[in-house]
């Protein structure tokens, strides 16, 4: 039996693809009041601009009323600090694959956000429990009851991209995860259209252990020369029916986010299998990074 989630207004820190497509669902479908904040008002401005272009597409292909969309914009409101969250239900972090940055931010969300609030990560590799251990007050013992219900409230939620699209949700339980907050989180997700899917805090959990020694084996045929990336990619699309090749995928998730995640899998594990190619390092050396920066292992138009 499901939970209510009691979520009545949503943080979401980071404007990029990732946490703008988080604030358009959470908006939509959960129908929350979302408060939207990026340390970059240039990115702020992309991310409502997607926003304004993804409500307006679905009203022009009639699977949204125009009040529907109008009501779903209005929910959605930037903030200019995390401080302006400091009444929020739940903030979902969605920045950039670091550590030691999500563990600055949590230590911050844990100062200046209300401390019942769920504090989740977007991460799609990074140990939950790691940074769990960042929001225990100094000088607080994590076995104590004020550490464990600090840490208690940090949650995976880890959304795939394009958010909007994809229909999954992978939830991570950190070592110090509440049930209450594992319970309230997969309520929620799922009041944003989504199906939930569980995973143990391992290395790149379930879904990144398993695509990314995938795409890194298909960037080694590549460097090897055992096949050209045209046919690299027809074997998977044609031949097992995947939407689109390894390499291509590898664009659109951004070379250098599936570098980070190799590395992080590799670091980990201390597994060989998990060690990134050379030539994938080589083109994220050269600001080759995928659809995002207009070059990749296919070229594009921005």
């Amino acid at each position: 039996m499901s939970i209510a989630h009691g979520i009545k207004r949503l943080g979401v820190l980071g404007a990029g693809q990732m946490g703008t497509g988080i604030a358009f669902v959470s908006a939509l479908h959960a129908k929350v009041p979302v408060l939207l904040h990026d340390k970059s008002a240039h990115q702020v401005s992309k991310g409502i601009s997607l926003i304004d272009k993804l409500l307006a597409k679905d009203v022009s292909k009639g699977r949204l009323q125009p009040s529907d969309a109008e009501e779903a914009r209005a929910r959605i409101q930037t903030v200019d600090a995390i401080e302006a969250m400091r009444d929020v239900d739940m903030v979902v972090e969605a920045v950039t694959e670091n550590l030691d940055l999500k563990r600055a931010i949590f230590r911050e969300f844990a100062a200046k956000i209300r401390p019942d609030a769920i504090l989740a990560t977007n991460t799609s590799s990074i140990s939950i429990t790691k940074i769990a251990g960042a929001v225990i007050p100094e000088g607080v013992s994590a076995a104590g009851e004020e550490g464990k219900a600090a840490s208690g409230r940090v949650v995976g939620l880890h959304f795939f991209n394009p958010v909007p699209v994809m229909k999954l949700v992978e939830l991570i339980s950190a070592v110090q995860t509440s049930q209450d907050t594992l319970d309230r989180s997969r309520a929620f997700a799922e009041a944003c259209g989504k199906e939930v899917a569980t995973s143990q805090d391992v290395p790149g959990f379930v879904s990144n252990a398993l695509l990314m020694p995938f795409i890194n084996e298909a960037i080694m045929c590549l460097e090897k020369g055992v096949a050209t990336r045209d046919d690299i990619d027809k074997t998977f699309r044609l031949g097992m029916a995947h939407p689109m090749g390894p390499l291509q995928l590898a664009d659109f998730i951004g070379l250098d986010t599936c570098l980070f995640i190799q590395q992080t899998l590799y670091k980990g594990t201390s597994d060989s299998k998990y060690r990134p190619s050379v030539l994938l390092e080589r083109m994220v050396d050269a600001q080759y990074l995928g659809k995002k920066s207009g070059r990749g292992f296919y070229e594009y138009n921005n």
